[in-house]
């Protein structure tokens, strides 16, 4: 357990350190002047000067920076980012946006070339097929008797009958053995991780809208591995079909929320503490299992960083829009006022998130 804590740490700042490089990248592009690359937040542990730029190890645990020349506003000479045309500055902000999609990209390519668990169709002809449960509506069955997300259904059976055994590798095989036996108590054996567990459930006989009788999502789940060049392709279009289902379910929460509806069954809304411990129990499946959820992740971050508001970069984005249109700058002082509020404003709702995070898990 605690190595895998120290994993999802490090993956986590990994992944804004590199998110942080982008922003260095396109800045050294357009001979912007970096003044320090740091990992953590100051204070100051150590650092040291390599060229014109100092690279700092820092005391607060809580990602990693670039300080760039003329961020502040300062244009003394061509090196300051302010000096720089809207454009540069606007590719230098979203550098790290996009830096989240190329490491999302690159971990997928690496996941389909060295092989992984992926999802396919409960007619697909494949080796060694297995059903997978994704996800867990909240006090149902399945939550009751403590399913998990990543667990693998092997078998099922009647309590009162163990002879009569149904192998499972087809969700419908699930799903199908549910429905008929609704009201009677059932044995699931699933394997989670290295371990074989038998949980006793009772499929319910009128399950609430949108979950069914024992309340789990399922996916028929197989090892494959693909060339480098079908893997390349392919990491661009899973990334980019993450980018959109996100668009999409965003888009039913809020028609769900405009008509009255409230959220989607089973919808939790998590904070730091809740991505950690998903991100806790994909690595205790797997290096390639945890690798595909770091690229979702990361994919997550890129949208998240990409919404225009202040204090994100897509907020900054807004902002150089502004001054194109105007063809001068908002004053700093509104700016930074409005990124300030907007900060508190992110930070509560963090608090908040981590408070839910907190009561669900304890």
């Amino acid at each position: 357990m605690a190595i895998s804590i120290i994993v999802v740490f490090l993956s986590l700042i990994g992944l804004i350190t590199l998110h942080e490089f982008g922003h260095f990248i396109l800045a050294r592009l357009f001979k912007v002047k970096v003044e320090e690359f740091g990992i953590f937040l100051p204070p100051r542990i150590f650092g040291k000067q390599i060229g014109e730029t100092i690279w700092s190890l820092n005391a607060l645990p809580l990602g990693a920076f670039v300080k760039l020349y003329g961020e502040d506003g300062r244009m003394e000479d061509s090196r300051s980012f302010a000096s720089k045309p809207v454009w540069q500055r606007a590719l230098i902000v979203a550098g790290g946006v996009i830096s989240f999609w190329l490491i999302a990209v690159v971990i997928f390519a690496y996941v389909y070339t060295t092989g992984s668990v992926q999802p396919v169709l409960d007619t697909d002809e494949v080796f060694d097929a297995k059903v997978q449960v994704t996800g867990i509506s909240p006090n149902s069955p399945a939550s009751q008797a403590d399913v998990r997300p990543g667990d693998f259904i092997k078998k099922l059976n009647l309590a009162s009958d163990p002879v009569q055994t149904s192998v499972i590798d087809k969700v419908t095989q699930v799903q199908d053995f549910t429905s008929v036996h609704k009201g009677q108590p059932v044995v699931m054996e699933v394997q989670r991780g290295n371990e074989t567990l038998f949980l006793n459930l009772t499929p319910r006989v009128d399950p609430p809208d949108g979950e069914g009788a024992v309340g789990i999502s399922l996916a028929r789940t197989a090892y494959v591995s693909y060339g480098l060049s079908q893997a390349a392709v392919k990491s661009v279009t899973t990334t980019w079909d993450i980018t959109v289902n996100f668009f999409s379910g965003w888009s039913q929460i809020i028609k769900r929320l405009a008509s009255g509806q409230g959220m989607p069954p089973g919808t939790q809304f998590v904070g730091p503490i809740g991505i950690g411990n998903m991100m806790n129990q994909a690595a205790q499946m797997g290096l390639n299992y945890y690798l595909q959820f770091v690229a979702v992740i990361s994919v997550y971050l890129a949208i998240f960083n990409a919404l225009p508001i202040p204090a994100l970069d897509g907020g900054k984005l807004v902002f150089l829009g502004i001054e194109a249109l105007r063809r001068r700058p908002v004053s700093e002082r509104i700016e930074q006022t409005i990124t300030a509020v907007f900060f508190f404003i992110l930070i509560a709702l963090s608090i908040f998130a981590t408070i839910g995070d907190i009561s669900r898990l304890f």
